[in-house]
C-alpha cells in the first residue's frame, strides 16, 4: 500500500475529518466476503468515461481485480492506466483514483487466487493470467487478466455516524503515475 500524506477535511457541515481508517478497515474487513458492488471507470481516448462493474477485492492493502483482455475497460487501460472505482461500504461512500497495471507475478497471482477461490469462483493461475469455468456473462472468454490499482487519492462520504466527508492524498516510489 502507498504511503497517506495528505487528509483534507471536505465537509460543510463542521464533522471532523474521516480517518483514513475508517474506511481501510471496512475494506480489510468487507472484501471478498461482503456482497460489494465496485464499479471502475475508464477513459476513452476522447475523454468520454466508460464504466463497468469488476470482482475487485482488497488484499495486503491493495485493490485487485479482474478483467478480460478483449474488453473495452482492459482496452482503455492499455492505452491510459488511469481510472477510478467507486464502491458503498458499511456506512462509508468511497472513490479510489490512481491506475491499474496487470499482474503477472506468480506469487501474486497464486494468493489472488485463492482469494477469489475462497468467495465462490474457482480461479485457477494458467500462463500469468487466471482460468477458469465460468466468470461474468460480460467477460469473454478466459483468460482474465489481474490488475492492482495504485492508489492515488480516494474521497470517502459518512453515510452513518460519524458523519463527515474526506479526502485522503497517496504517496509512492510511483507517486506521479504514470505520463506524468
Amino acid at each position: 500500500m502507498t504511503e497517506l500524506i495528505r487528509t483534507r477535511n471536505l465537509d460543510i457541515y463542521g464533522h471532523a475529518e474521516l480517518p483514513w481508517s475508517r474506511p481501510l478497515e471496512l475494506l480489510r474487513s468487507d472484501t471478498p466476503t461482503a456482497d460489494l458492488a465496485f464499479f471502475l471507470t475508464t477513459v476513452r481516448p476522447d475523454g468520454r468515461p466508460h464504466t463497468a462493474g469488476v470482482g475487485a477485492v482488497w488484499d495486503s492493502g491493495t485493490l485487485y481485480f479482474v478483467s478480460g483482455p478483449g474488453t473495452l475497460k482492459s482496452r482503455l487501460l492499455a492505452g491510459n492506466p488511469w481510472c477510478s472505482f467507486g464502491v458503498r461500504l458499511t456506512g462509508v461512500d468511497l472513490t479510489l483514483e490512481g491506475w491499474a497495471s496487470r499482474v503477472t507475478g506468480p506469487d501474486t497471482l497464486e494468493r489472488l487466487a485463492a482469494v477469489y477461490r475462497s468467495v465462490g469462483w474457482p480461479a485457477t493461475v494458467s500462463e500469468s493470467a487466471f482460468t477458469a469455468p465460468y466468470s461474468a456473462p460480460s467477460a469473454g472468454t478466459p483468460p482474465w487478466h489481474l490488475y492492482r490499482l495504485t492508489l492515488r487519492r480516494a474521497v470517502g462520504v459518512a453515510s452513518a455516524e460519524p458523519h463527515g466527508a474526506s479526502e485522503w492524498t497517496f504517496a509512492g516510489p510511483e507517486a506521479a503515475g504514470p505520463g506524468a
